[in-house]
C-alpha cells in the first residue's frame, strides 16, 4: 500500500482536527471535500474576498449530512489576529491557503499583497503557536524561484523574486522557518506550481490560465496567449496538491517537517500545447471550435519564461506520488468546466 492511501486509512481511524484558511476558495474547498469524506473535523476560515460561497454549497451537495455536520464555518480574516486564534483553538493541523494570489494583481497594489499574504501569514504563525497547534502547513509558490534560470526547480537554488507576490510568499517561508526555530512550531511549506481543477474561477482579470481558456473557448472569445506561446509551465491538478497537504500534515519523521517542497510533476507543458489539449477536449461539446486559433500579445511583466519542478525531495520524504497527469487532469476536471458554464448561462 501506497503511503498516501496508509495515510488515508489512518486518519479515517483516528480523525483529527483541522483549520483551513481560504476555505472557498479553489485549493481550500478541494482540501474541505477530501478532509469530510475521511469523516474529519474541519474549521474553515473565509472573508469571501477571492472565496467563492458557490464553493462551499457545491461540496456540501458532494457530502452526507453527517459528514457535513463535522465542518464549523468561521467568516473572518487572516489580517485580523482573534478571527486566527479562534480559528486555531483545539486544531490539530492548520492547512493556510489565505491569500491574495496573482502576479499582476501584486503589481497593481503591493500593499494590499503585502498585508494579506505577509501579515496574515504572520497572524496565522502567532495563532498556531499560541493555540499549540501540531503542525502548520501553508502554501508557497514556485513563483519563489524568480529569475534563477535552471531547470527543473530544486527548492535550495532560488533567485531574485520577480513581482511583490514573489516576494510575500518568500517572505512566507522565511517567517515560518524563523516560527520553527525560535518557537518550536512545526511548519511545512508546500511551493505550488500551476495547480488547476474543479472550483477554479475562470472570471475576472486574474482568473489562471486553464480555467479562463476554456471559458473564452466555450463562449467562442478570444483566447490570448502571452508572447510566443513557448512559455512552459508545470501544471499540477488538484488532487495532487490534496494528497501533498495530508502527508505534509501527518508525516511522523522529524526530518521531514520544517522544510519547503515543490508540488508539481516534473512535467513541462507549453502554453502552445495547453491549448491545443484544451481544443481537443471540448470540440467533440462544441463545434465552433473547430478552427479555434490562440492570439498572441506581450508578455507580461513579472511572469517567468519557464516553470517545471523537481519533485524527489517530496517523493523521498514523503512519499509523495502524484495521481493525476495533465491529461488525466485535465480529463478529470472538464466536465465541471462544461456544468458550470452551463448553469452560468442558464441563470443569465
Amino acid at each position: 500500500m501506497d503511503r498516501y492511501s496508509k495515510t488515508r486509512d489512518l486518519l479515517q481511524a483516528e480523525p483529527k482536527k483541522w483549520l483551513i484558511t481560504g476555505v472557498a476558495g479553489f485549493i481550500g474547498s478541494n482540501l474541505l471535500e477530501s478532509l469530510l469524506k475521511l469523516d474529519q473535523l474541519v474549521v474553515g476560515i473565509d472573508n469571501f474576498s477571492t472565496g467563492n460561497p458557490d464553493n462551499l454549497a457545491e461540496v456540501r451537495e458532494l457530502l452526507s449530512v453527517q459528514q457535513w455536520n463535522k465542518f464549523a464555518f468561521i467568516e473572518g480574516d487572516i489580517r485580523n489576529l482573534p478571527d486566527c486564534q479562534r480559528g486555531c483553538q483545539g486544531a490539530d493541523f492548520v492547512l493556510h491557503h489565505a491569500a491574495l494570489g496573482s502576479v499582476p494583481r501584486s503589481i497593481e497594489d503591493p500593499i494590499a499583497n503585502n498585508d494579506n499574504n505577509v501579515t496574515g501569514t504572520l497572524n496565522m504563525l502567532v495563532a498556531a503557536r499560541d493555540q499549540k497547534v501540531k503542525r502548520m502547513i501553508y502554501a508557497a509558490s514556485s513563483s519563489t524561484y524568480g529569475d534563477h534560470p535552471g531547470l527543473p526547480k530544486i527548492e535550495e537554488q532560488i533567485g531574485r523574486p520577480l513581482s511583490p507576490y514573489a516576494v510575500s510568499k518568500y517572505v512566507n517561508e522565511l517567517y515560518a522557518d524563523l516560527f520553527a526555530r525560535t518557537y518550536r512550531l512545526e511548519t511545512v511549506g508546500l511551493r505550488y506550481f500551476n495547480v488547476f481543477g474543479a472550483r477554479q474561477d475562470p472570471k475576472g482579470a486574474y482568473a489562471a490560465v486553464i480555467p479562463k481558456w476554456i471559458a473564452a473557448m466555450i463562449k467562442g472569445e478570444p483566447v490570448y496567449i502571452n508572447g510566443t506561446g513557448e512559455t512552459s509551465r508545470d501544471f499540477c491538478y488538484v488532487e495532487n496538491v490534496v494528497q501533498m497537504n495530508l502527508l505534509a500534515a501527518t508525516s511522523v519523521l522529524q526530518d521531514n517537517v520544517n522544510q519547503v517542497y515543490n508540488t508539481a510533476l516534473n512535467r513541462s507543458t507549453s502554453l502552445n500545447e495547453l491549448f491545443f489539449m484544451l481544443r481537443e477536449r471540448l470540440l467533440p461539446h462544441y463545434p465552433h471550435l473547430e478552427n479555434c486559433q490562440p492570439v498572441h500579445r506581450e508578455f507580461r511583466t513579472g511572469d517567468v519564461l519557464h516553470s517545471q519542478a523537481d519533485i524527489s525531495k517530496a517523493e523521498h520524504l514523503l512519499g509523495y506520488s502524484p495521481t493525476h497527469t495533465i491529461d488525466l487532469g485535465l480529463d478529470a476536471a472538464l466536465g465541471w468546466y462544461i456544468r458550470e458554464h452551463s448553469m452560468n448561462n442558464s441563470h443569465r
